[in-house]
């Protein structure tokens, strides 16, 4: 319930109001069963536009930070993410970044809408990311379709590290769903998962019009912390 009253009555008419959504290809999102929104991720703010302009309920993961914040800060993040249903992911890998999947994968297999971030972070430069392997985990689980989200200027509305978001019109492509049933029966080979997700990452490339960059963006972002480490 608190998810659709900040859609359609808290802060849905204002975003729309303020930021005057530019979204195009929506049409192809289908209007029922499970379907995955692989987005490129450049802003904080990527996780309320795309639910904005989304007819359907859309489930994201979000980092564990967001739900452990101090203050009235941390109290109003905490409560937004929960009451949109976001789930808190920790992303130091292994079992923790598998239940957020599993969760995920739920909503999926319920023939909801998961919203997932292929390069796992934000990106550090505004450019494109090798994306993990998730998403394609996701897929051959679930046997959903996958609806591509270019996000083209969050970065440029709400920077890394800015509070408060430049008032300015938002642009959104939503490609034509990708079918991956060709590999149904297989579950659990790296490199089909890997084909899949660098499939993605590609039209991922073609809708934004980023240039893309063949390393994880976590990796990159951990060498700009340690500039003395080597890879």
């Amino acid at each position: 319930m608190f998810y659709w009253l900040l859609k359609y009555v808290v802060l849905g008419p204002v975003l729309k109001l303020l930021f005057r959504p530019d979204v195009r290809g929506l049409p192809h999102l289908p209007r029922s069963g499970p379907v995955i929104l692989a987005c490129n991720h450049l802003s904080f703010s990527d996780s309320i536009f795309t639910p904005l302009v989304v007819g359907r309920r859309v489930t994201f993961v979000a980092k564990a930070e967001y739900f452990t914040g101090k203050g009235i800060k941390g109290w109003l993040m905490r409560q937004f993410f929960s009451g949109t249903g976001t789930i808190p992911v920790d992303r130091s890998g292994g079992r923790a970044a598998q239940a957020a999947l599993n969760t995920l994968l739920r909503v999926l297999r319920e023939g909801g809408v998961a919203g997932i971030y292929p390069e796992g972070t934000r990106s550090p430069d505004g450019r494109l990311y090798r994306g993990k392997t998730g998403v394609a985990r996701l897929v051959l689980e679930s046997g959903a379709l996958v609806v591509p989200v270019a996000l083209l200027n969050t970065d440029e509305i709400q920077p890394t590290g800015k509070l408060i978001p430049k008032v300015k019109r938002v642009r959104m492509r939503f490609g034509e769903p990708l079918d991956f049933s060709r590999y149904a029966q297989a579950k659990g080979d790296r490199f089909v998962e890997r084909a899949i997700t660098d499939e993605i990452m590609f039209e991922l490339m073609a809708m934004s019009g980023r240039e893309y960059v063949d390393v994880y963006a976590s990796k990159l972002k951990t060498s700009i912390e340690s500039p003395g480490s080597r890879d």
